[in-house]
């Protein structure tokens, strides 16, 4: 008898079926074997404890379809399917932003003038995040607060804690944020276009209502003046920072050392008073005071009877008449405190002032004759050299208090790297012992200098070596103002070379010597170049030449 519910055709479900105690193996046997490629079910086992899935015997034309069918359904073809391009909304919506106008009404409490303004704010709606930002455009010297009023962020709707969507925004209706109640009235045309692209009804335009406080302001009631001959602050108001200048001579020839000093005078309109300020000149010998005289009223006219008194100072009560801007006239002397002054010219400034407030006074500027204290072909000269360093440096210490090195050519430098022009000199001097010794001279073609190396002889008693630093050689008679160095040039052989002194006779030289002369023939005297031919001549025919770098200073010189 068999414990299992398929032997006796009951349904596979709980309380009818019977656990098989022999059943020892409890993995999941395989039901399909793969032939030809295919997967196909696996044959009935007979003699083995445990069922696999019952399956029929395949036939013939079955296995045949099987072969020849297209598997379209396991491997669909990539270009049947259809892909739809997906664009992220921070990418299809970055920068566009709905832009409307509208405007909110603040209550002015405690005023019996005015009851409420109306302030336009501009309010932007960003598609990309549905954020919306508040701005309140600026008017200069308004007294508020204005700019941004609210950050952009998501506006909440309501409690729900649902947001405004620009599906709810529309012209002629009222938007509440944070207990404040925006109007909007317009759009912009890119607005009006994206809401009715989204099958929305724009509402009509409003106009923005008049504000009661600015009506007034623009039309101001009738209201006593009071007149500004003796208004203060309508003078303060109208002439504040409005200064008349006046370039004047100052004449101290009267006193000891006496000279006229250029000045200047300021008269502000905005209280009439007087300032004299001194135009320093450099080197004039003077200490620098900015002020000859303070900002102060000059008194004109004093009463008589009450001056000489015991103070210097006189009070408003002994003046008769200040000076004012018709007292100072272009071309005149005019007196203050003592002091005799020319005004000989004004600025722009004065000159419209006068032909707007006084016409009748002629502002001309006159010339005046300009003192020379030294001849103006006055040329700096240049010290002697004291022979202390090299020609450049010692100009710099004349020019300059700190001094600097000398400019030099840096492309000449580049260009010349590592060039070097070498020649076999002898010391030309009347003392025996000189005679045998030998010098190559190198000149260094990237910065013009020149240095002297001896050689070595044995038993002369003379210790060869490094006989001259890399230093520019001028040439015997040359100054500091106009120094000639020597050059390429004058290096011909058999030319004597003086060197601070020393006298040395070019005897020979390397071929790369002739070979770079050769390339620059025309900054070079055919002399110099005849005399390289003749010494080299025999030699070139056999030697190969250098590179064209100027690295290869193989020679007969050493």
């Amino acid at each position: 008898m068999s414990y299992t519910g398929n032997s006796h055709g009951l349904p596979f479900l709980p309380g009818y079926t019977f656990r098989d105690v022999t059943k020892s193996a409890f993995h999941r046997p395989q039901t399909l074997s793969y032939r030809n490629g295919y997967a196909l079910p696996r044959r009935p086992t007979v003699g083995i404890g445990n069922d696999p899935l019952l399956s029929e015997q395949l036939t013939q034309q079955e296995i045949s379809e099987l072969a020849f069918e297209t598997p379209d359904l396991t491997y669909c073809a990539f270009g049947k399917r259809v892909h739809e391009d997906f664009i992220p909304a921070h990418v299809a919506l970055d920068k566009k932003a709905l832009r409307y106008y509208g405007y909110f009404m603040e209550a002015i409490l405690y005023s019996p003038e005015e009851q409420y303004r109306v302030r336009p704010v501009v309010i932007y709606y960003y598609l990309e995040d549905d954020s919306i930002c508040i701005i309140e455009p600026t008017v200069e010297n308004s007294g508020i607060p204005q700019g941004k009023r609210i950050k952009r962020h998501q506006l909440p709707k309501n409690e729900r804690g649902e947001h405004y969507h620009w599906k709810d925004l529309n012209l002629g209706m009222d938007l509440d944020v944070y207990g404040v109640k925006y109007r909007i009235t317009q759009c912009d045309t890119f607005t009006k276009e994206f809401m009715e692209s989204e099958g929305m009804i724009v509402n009509d335009p409003e106009p923005m209502p008049a504000d009661p406080y600015i009506i007034r302001r623009e039309n101001p009631p009738p209201c006593h003046t009071t007149p500004s001959t003796f208004d203060n602050l309508h003078k303060f108001l109208n002439m504040d920072r409005k200064v008349l200048r006046f370039f004047t001579l100052w004449d101290d020839a009267d006193s000891l050392y006496g000279e006229s000093r250029p000045v200047t005078i300021h008269y502000y309109l905005v209280d009439d008073t007087v300032e004299v300020a001194e135009v320093h000149q450099p080197n004039s010998g003077l200490d620098p005071f900015p002020i000859l005289m303070r900002r102060q009223r000059l008194p004109k006219k004093i009463k008589s009877e009450n001056f000489p008194s015991a103070v210097m100072e006189v009070s408003k009560q002994e003046v008769d008449e200040y000076y004012s801007p018709k007292d100072f006239q272009v071309g005149q002397r005019m007196k203050l405190l003592g002091r005799n002054f020319l005004l000989y010219d004004c600025d722009g400034f004065t000159k419209e002032y006068y032909q707007k407030n006084h016409p009748e006074m002629e502002m001309k500027s006159i010339e005046i004759p300009k003192k020379v204290d030294m001849p103006q072909d006055w040329k700096k000269t240049v010290p002697p050299y004291n022979g202390f360093g090299s020609l450049e440096d010692s100009l710099q210490n004349c020019l300059r208090l700190i001094p600097e090195p000398p400019k030099v050519s840096v492309v000449k430098m580049l260009e010349n790297d590592h060039k070097v022009l070498r020649y076999s000199a002898r010391l030309d001097s009347q003392n025996p012992e000189d005679e045998d010794r030998r010098f190559i001279l190198s000149y260094f073609l990237s910065n013009d200098m020149i240095s002297i190396f001896e050689k070595t002889t044995r038993n002369s008693g003379v210790i060869g070596g490094k006989f001259l630093e890399k230093s520019r050689v001028p040439k015997p008679g040359s100054t500091v103002d106009k120094p000639a160095y020597y050059s390429p040039a004058d290096f011909a052989i058999g030319a004597t070379v003086e060197v601070f002194g020393h006298r040395f006779v070019l005897t020979d030289a390397d071929h790369y010597v002739l070979k770079y002369l050769e390339s620059n023939w025309s900054d070079i005297p055919s002399k110099t170049l005849d005399s390289l031919r003749h010494k080299l001549g025999v030699e070139i025919l056999t030697t190969q030449p250098p590179d064209q770098d100027g690295k290869d200073y193989t020679s007969h010189l050493d």
